[in-house]
């Protein structure tokens, strides 16, 4: 549809219709964004520098949620960051992203992807500084886009359709034709009506798209993760057990 509004020079599709579509797409395609971030982070790198287990050998050999040693105080390693008893993973992690766990743990995607509209400004596992502010702007201008598609373009149409009106001093004629009179208001409020309608119909149509689509595709990658899972349990605990198992 961009395309062909730039090619045939239609910029009123182009500005009030392409761009908000755009900008509506942009808090969707923000989601396969985090699954690929995800996957290109080390996170055994950032859940080690936020534990008190050192792989060379230390006195420290507590787990990666809390402090466990046995004088109560020190140095975790290889951060260097203070360790003390019953720390959990957000007050030695030395990213300070926010969060329960402040970026060295790895998130729940479909609860973050959730979160987005219903816990606004919230992130409990953030990736990278400033995820909340980047959430919160890209629903905000998801949001705002959808009066800009469904109202932008009419009320330019209805403004276009009244030109300014000029003062002049020419004499209007006594007598006017009731008949003719009143027509022509009818067929611009019928026109309008029509443009409102469409671009009702348009952006209901968009927008339940968007949300529909990513719905199904949420809804397939949590059952493929389930599916995964599944295989993985079955094969541990049937077949090789069975295999393993002696006969004798």
């Amino acid at each position: 549809k961009g395309l062909n509004a730039v090619h045939f020079g239609e910029k009123l599709d182009l500005y009030f219709e392409v761009f908000p579509m755009v900008v509506f797409a942009s808090l969707f395609i923000y989601m396969p964004i985090l699954i690929i971030m995800k996957w290109s982070i080390d996170w055994d790198a950032r859940m080690l520098s936020a534990t008190c287990f050192d792989p060379y050998g230390d006195e420290w050999q507590s787990d990666w949620g809390t402090c466990d040693a046995s004088s109560g105080n020190g140095y975790c390693t290889p951060s260097g960051t203070p360790c003390q008893d019953y720390f959990n993973t957000a007050d030695k992690c030395p990213l300070d992203y926010g969060g329960s766990g402040d970026g060295c743990q790895p998130p729940v995607l479909i609860t973050t992807l959730i979160n987005i509209a219903l816990q606004p400004g919230y992130v409990d596992e953030p990736m990278y500084f400033g995820q909340a502010f980047v959430q919160n702007l890209l629903l905000f201008c998801a949001v705002g886009s959808l009066p800009v598609l469904l109202l932008g373009k009419p009320f330019f149409l209805k403004q276009q359709s009244h030109p300014p009106i000029t003062h002049h001093t020419e004499e209007l004629p006594l007598y006017t034709d009731d008949h003719n009179h009143g027509h022509g208001g009818d067929e611009e409020e019928h026109d309008f009506s029509e443009v409102i309608i469409h671009q009702g119909i348009e952006t209901i149509e968009f927008t339940l798209g968007m949300v529909s689509n990513t719905a199904s595709y949420l809804r397939l990658w949590a059952l493929s993760l389930a599916h995964s899972e599944l295989a993985t349990v079955f094969w541990e605990k049937c077949m090789l057990e069975t295999l393993n198992m002696d006969s004798f």
